[in-house]
């Protein structure tokens, strides 16, 4: 099996139900929906029902749908033909070329066009499909795994997501519980993280946590859920003065300083935008100055997040900040939630 799957750790009720979910459907070829928030490992539960199949031997094939354009997304799903667009010399096989007899991974599928959703549909339904700039239909024999941190049922209600494509992903779905719900894994796994950052400094040993640092582990509620306990944990590891001591400080918020920048909008003149001025007639004054500053920031964050249906990376991207910076944005406004990442 795949050296990931040793982080697959776990004995709370609701993490041992979810492999023992992956084991009954593993032989199958149906697809698979694989939900959660970001950071609970949907991508190696994915690779999980993969190994534990009888395409343990072949192709193993990962995309994450949110990290390409729409206008490239396409060809890298389906492939496409030498001239089919400027630039395309030759012949480009697709991921569900490449995955033919073996797993395709769809992560952040949730973020695909329409289009995009209906060339999958016929995938799944037919096994056929085109390379794009290409007239002939190709054949493939892939069992398909999708992965989303969002709200399937209430965006094809919507109509932002396709009912039938659902209906044909969803012949089960496996839904992964967030790390607040496994708080007896905590600790099994923060000693997993903190033995293997050990060994990567070259450490003779871990030599634990100490009370402090155990009761900081355990008193957090992980948004991020698994990723963001491995960050806290190899940090902290690292940050140890003496590694032949207990660990006894957890640094949750690498962030956090007196020195922060306030994380205010950069002004449009510097990012080449336009921004919507906030309206004070001079009888509105006298104004709280902070507060109606934050209020405008909180209102763009928002209509950032709505507008790239709250993944992060593409509201920083229309924000004109960085992907660090609006995390900082949503960690200082508290406007974190459940599944708003591009990460699985």
């Amino acid at each position: 099996m795949n050296r990931e799957q040793e982080r697959l750790l776990g004995e709370a009720p609701a993490f041992l139900q979810v492999l023992e979910a992956v084991s009954k459907i593993a032989p199958l070829i149906k697809p698979v929906l694989v939900v959660g928030e970001r950071g609970t490992g949907k991508e190696l539960i994915a690779a999980r029902l993969h190994y534990l199949s009888n395409r343990w031997d072949a192709e193993f094939v990962k995309l994450n749908c949110a990290a390409i354009s729409d206008s490239l997304l396409e060809s890298e799903l389906f492939g496409h033909e030498a001239g089919a667009f400027t630039g395309a010399t030759r012949t480009h096989k697709g991921r569900f070329e490449r995955a033919d007899g073996g797993t395709l991974f769809l992560d952040e599928l949730a973020t695909t066009s329409v289009l995009v959703q209906e060339k999958i549909l016929r995938v799944i339904e037919y096994g056929e499909y085109e390379r794009v700039g290409g007239s002939k239909t190709l054949k493939t024999n892939v069992r398909l795994v999708a992965a989303t941190n969002e709200d399937l049922p209430a965006l094809a209600e919507s109509g932002k997501f396709r009912l039938d494509l659902l209906d044909r992903l969803a012949f089960d779905v496996i839904t992964l519980p967030p790390l607040r719900e496994r708080r007896e894994d905590i600790l099994l796994l923060a000693e997993h993280f903190a033995i293997n950052m050990a060994s990567e400094l070259g450490h003779a040993l871990f030599p634990g946590f100490a009370k402090e640092a155990t009761e900081a582990l355990l008193a957090h509620e992980w948004p991020g859920n698994v990723r963001e306990l491995k960050n806290v944990v190899e940090r902290c590891v690292y940050r140890n003065p003496d590694p032949a001591k207990p660990v006894t400080e957890v640094v949750i918020d690498p962030f956090a300083s007196p020195y922060r920048p306030s994380g205010a909008p950069t002004p449009a003149s510097e990012t080449g935008g336009a921004s919507d001025p906030v309206p004070v007639a001079r009888g509105d004054l006298p104004i709280d100055f902070k507060a109606r500053v934050q209020r405008y920031e909180i209102d763009l964050i928002e209509a950032g997040m709505e507008a790239a249906r709250f993944n992060q990376r593409k509201a920083a991207e229309l924000l004109g900040v960085t992907y660090h910076q609006l995390r900082g944005l949503l960690k200082k406004y508290d406007l974190l939630r459940g599944g708003e990442d591009e990460d699985s």
